[in-house]
């Protein structure tokens, strides 16, 4: 049973260790936990992020200030470029980027209901 916690346990750790940092969705904290990285060079990511948009590749973080080579093969297993995770569909429809079918979906409801409801009042007459 103490073999099977153990094994349980290394698995959970080496996948949280396996995950990479996306660059494009990364926090100051998160850059910070980063080898080689202190909270200088994590906001020098982010403002070129800010400034360039979001990074197409992995190999791009070397045009940042403070990040060589050396510094660049240390990171480099432990950062990734992906499509943002945290953006959910509820996030988006907060921020007004729902996908136009969603909206659209949306503010046809109220109609339909109202369309039903005039129909039943005609039936009804």
């Amino acid at each position: 049973m103490k073999r099977i916690l153990l094994l349980l346990t290394a698995l959970l750790v080496s996948g949280a260790a396996a995950a990479a940092l996306n660059l494009n969705t990364a926090t100051k904290d998160e850059l910070v936990a980063l080898p080689g990285i202190g909270p200088a060079k994590a906001q020098a990511i982010l403002d070129y992020r800010n400034q360039n948009g979001p990074f197409k590749s992995v190999d791009e973080i070397r045009k940042v200030k403070g990040i060589g080579e050396k510094l660049f093969l240390q990171i480099k297993p432990e950062i990734a470029i992906g499509a943002p995770a945290r953006n959910t569909l509820a996030q988006a429809a907060a921020k007004g980027d729902a996908k136009p079918e969603a909206k659209a979906d949306a503010k046809a409801a109220p109609r339909a209901n109202r369309g039903s409801i005039a129909k039943d009042d005609k039936a009804k007459k």
